[in-house]
């Protein structure tokens, strides 16, 4: 059903203000100025900010010194040779005490203090509180908070995991993609309603050409640090470079380049697991950490067609030589 006028210019803004949240994360490290900003947007400056608060719930300043913090959060777990300085010149702050202010007022404790244990603990507490979880359904924190207290079971339940998933992992280039997508804002489980959306468009535009045309899905933040309700996340396929899109349908390129690669066969509350067997289980001895390009999961099948309901999946995790 074609989307009314009124429903129709609400989806021009979402894209717009999307177009600037991609625009931010790709130049987070300098300073962003409003004129800018506004530019990306194709709004006047002066009307720019109110919209910007009005879609995202947010002020522009507030967002922008989040991604920040939260960026400046997560490199200071994933790159431990690096000093808190230099993390927090890399992400945009004029300074140390700039850094520190604004660190504290964002988690509640000093950078060195989450270096030191308490971003563990944070991130821990989030996942207990049983938000912001990858997938539906995650596996219990009962199961965890048991399995913490015996390092042999947790090992065990790992290994179990790992072998009936079929999960296996390389590291690989991986090409540069063009893609349409549609952005969802929230829990990740409301992905299915963004990806709803996108094949509505794509199938009479003749855009599902399965299996030429991939499938895959994007996240912007990380679950354990980023509140539930800000968490974003893009439904994604790809299409021929120039391909025309409009409204809440947007296009973006997918940067190619070194990637680690976890193959796995995965039930609805087990995506979580996949990335933590990845994350946690086996880049920590792989020789590579990290860098700053995003991170998808690739689709390579329609779980109904599998004989134990299970998506097949390979997890992009883009890296770099330790």
């Amino acid at each position: 059903m074609p989307l009314d006028r009124t429903e129709a210019l609400r989806a021009e803004y979402r894209a717009r203000i999307n177009r600037v949240l991609d625009y931010i994360d790709l130049n987070i490290r300098r300073d962003l100025r409003l004129d800018e900003l506004a530019r990306t947007a194709h709004f006047s400056r002066f009307h720019f900010h109110r919209i910007f608060s009005a879609l995202t719930g947010e002020t522009l300043n507030a967002y922008i010194q989040r991604r920040r913090a939260e960026l400046a959060a997560a490199a200071l777990l994933l790159h431990p040779k690096a000093t808190i300085t230099e993390i927090a010149l890399d992400y945009g702050y004029s300074g140390s005490d700039v850094f520190a202010r604004a660190f504290r007022e964002r988690f509640g404790m000093s950078a060195s203090e989450w270096r030191a244990g308490g971003g563990e603990a944070w991130r821990k507490k989030r996942q207990t509180n049983g938000k912001n979880r990858q997938a539906e359904g995650k596996i219990s924190q009962e199961i965890f908070g048991a399995l913490d207290d015996d390092e042999d079971a947790l090992i065990s339940f790992r290994r179990s995991f790992m072998d009936k998933s079929k999960f296996k992992v390389e590291v690989r280039e991986a090409p540069e993609m063009t893609v349409a997508y549609v952005r969802h804002v929230g829990p990740f489980q409301g992905m299915s309603q963004a990806f709803e959306k996108l094949m509505r468009w794509a199938g009479p535009r003749g855009l599902l050409r399965f299996p030429e045309t991939k499938t895959l899905g994007i996240y912007h933040d990380d679950p354990d640090i980023t509140a539930n309700d800000k968490l974003r996340s893009d439904a994604c396929i790809t299409v021929p470079p120039g391909t025309n899109v409009g409204g809440e349908i947007g296009a973006m390129t997918v940067p190619g380049g070194l990637f680690a690669v976890a193959r796995a066969e995965v039930s609805p509350d087990e995506f979580g697991e996949a990335w933590n067997a990845l994350m946690r289980d086996w880049l920590p001895g792989s020789g590579y950490e990290p860098d700053d390009r995003m991170c998808y999961e690739l689709y390579l099948n329609d779980p109904k067609t599998h004989p134990e309901g299970k998506f097949i999946i390979e997890i992009h995790e883009p890296v770099r030589p330790l």
